[in-house]
């Protein structure tokens, strides 16, 4: 009866429930497909923004979850916590947890729309700064010497608000876009209604220069600068008007979408030119209008365009506006600095490399999750996995399924080895997360373990799905020869 339940929530990729007399219908729109979007399939985040360290790419965006599990509509005022990811095949994962920005600083109003950027020191360490939306009122920033923290906050109040001279009454001052240039200068742009840009000085967390005003008609939100042979690449989201007159030669923008502007001479006023409209908003190519934000990275050679959509929310069962973070490759000519339009797709970006079973993985890792939930420990940017779900009144499911997608078996091994604790256990599957089982792993302790267990002969590339059933806690997994 159990391999029949399992068949069918295999068939389906739904759990359903009863809960109130209402179903409450929780699926994964990547788990079994070959879609790589959303980036998390179980929590609700927005507002993208990355920075590279040791060759790993780390996401950060809004957490709308928290708004999610506090407000039946996303207003956005619960917010104080921010979300964090890193990947190095763009394809599998992990999830690194929350960063609690109203415990770091708790003169906070929210926070909202993170921007980071890194910066080696003279010792030896990496700076990563972090700025952020303090609600609608001003700037915040956030330092500390990993990408995942722990972080700390070098002010006690917001790095610039309405109570400023020179932005006063200029519209509300947050969405923060920072960038280090070729010379290791940090700069940083924010407003609504109006962008502005300042140069940082070298501790990242106070202004070189005053604000300036950017050229940037009919601005709404979403500032960001990014830094492209030579060139100060401004971007920013155009307000939802037909954007009559439109002064700045070439076509015409479209309504709430992606537009940037390029400079050599960012504190010049008059430098910036503007290239065109980059990324339209996802409801004009099908993909559900909504608010718009995006972030430009160049990694291992591609560009990639971060953005966020409302569409997990078919998927979690819920209808609040509640966003989570996509990614598609973009075209950029890097030697005549320009952005060509990228479309939003379901399928998203494909792996750039396999991922090595035979070295030490995370069970935080994951292409796709149904009936996961992370719990965070002590160590900063670190969660492990159990049973549950992202659904705030769904009820627990049976069973939780974690999807490692492109995992080589290149080593052969012949053994694996989980951390684990709790009573429950973990079963690993090949290619099908109802397929033929190599491996199963029972626990029973209360205290962390690492228990192993024999596989026959492995070879090969496969997808590979861990099913979780009981209490169990699932820390690390790894095969060995």
């Amino acid at each position: 009866m159990k391999r029949i339940t399992s068949l069918l929530a295999a068939l389906a990729l739904t759990f359903t429930a009863s809960t109130n007399a209402q179903n409450v219908v929780v699926k994964s729109p990547k788990l079994g497909t070959d879609n790589a979007n959303p980036v998390l399939d179980f929590l609700y985040c927005a507002d993208p923004t990355a920075v590279e360290y040791n060759g790993r790419l780390y996401v950060y965006g809004t957490n709308d979850h928290q708004q999610y599990e506090e407000a039946e509509k996303n207003s956005y005022e619960k917010i104080r916590t921010l979300a964090m990811m890193s990947t190095d095949d763009m394809v599998n994962w992990t999830y690194h947890g929350l960063i609690p920005v109203g415990e770091i600083a708790p003169w906070i109003i929210a926070s909202w729309a993170p921007s980071i950027i890194s910066k080696p020191q003279p010792d030896g360490s990496t700076l990563f700064s972090l700025y952020f939306s303090n609600s609608g009122w001003g700037v915040g920033v956030i330092q500390a010497k990993s990408p995942v923290g722990p972080w700390t906050s070098p002010l006690s109040t917001s790095l610039i608000d309405g109570n400023n001279e020179t932005v006063k009454n200029s519209g509300a001052i947050f969405d923060p876009g920072a960038v280090i240039d070729s010379n290791g200068d940090g700069w940083v742009a924010f407003g609504n209604s109006q962008g502005w840009l300042a140069k940082l000085n070298t501790d990242l967390h106070s202004f070189a220069t005053t604000p300036m005003k950017l050229t940037s008609p009919f601005h709404f939100e979403a500032n960001e600068l990014n830094f492209i042979n030579g060139r100060y690449v401004y971007t920013y989201n155009d307000d939802w008007s037909e954007h009559e007159p439109w002064t700045l030669g070439g076509e015409k923008p479209t309504r709430c979408s992606m537009v940037y502007l390029t400079s050599t001479d960012p504190l010049n006023p008059q430098s910036w030119t503007y290239g065109g409209n980059y990324f339209k908003n996802p409801g004009d190519n099908g993909m559900g209008d909504g608010n718009n934000h995006t972030h430009l990275h160049k990694y291992q050679g591609k560009w990639y365009l971060f953005y966020h959509t409302g569409l997990l929310e078919k998927s979690l069962g819920s209808d609040g506006g509640f966003r989570s973070i996509y990614v598609d490759e973009i075209d950029v000519d890097e030697k005549n600095v320009v952005l060509h339009e990228c479309k939003p797709t379901q399928k998203g970006v494909t792996a750039i490399k396999n991922l090595d079973a035979c070295q030490l993985q995370y069970a935080a890792t994951s292409a796709a999750t149904l009936g996961v939930r992370y719990i965070p420990t002590a160590e900063p940017g670190h969660t492990v996995a159990t049973v549950g779900t992202p659904n705030k009144i769904a009820p627990k499911p049976s069973e939780g399924i974690i999807e490692v997608r492109n995992v080589s078996f290149a080593a052969h091994p012949k053994q694996i080895s989980c951390k684990v604790k709790g009573n429950g256990s973990a079963t690993f599957r090949l290619d099908s997360q109802d397929g033929a089982t190599i491996a199963t792993i029972t626990s029973n302790n209360g205290t962390y373990q690492t228990i192993s267990s024999a596989t026959s002969k492995l070879k090969g590339v496969h997808t590979l799905y861990i099913v979780l059933e009981g209490d169990i806690q699932l820390d690390t997994w790894q095969f060995k020869k």
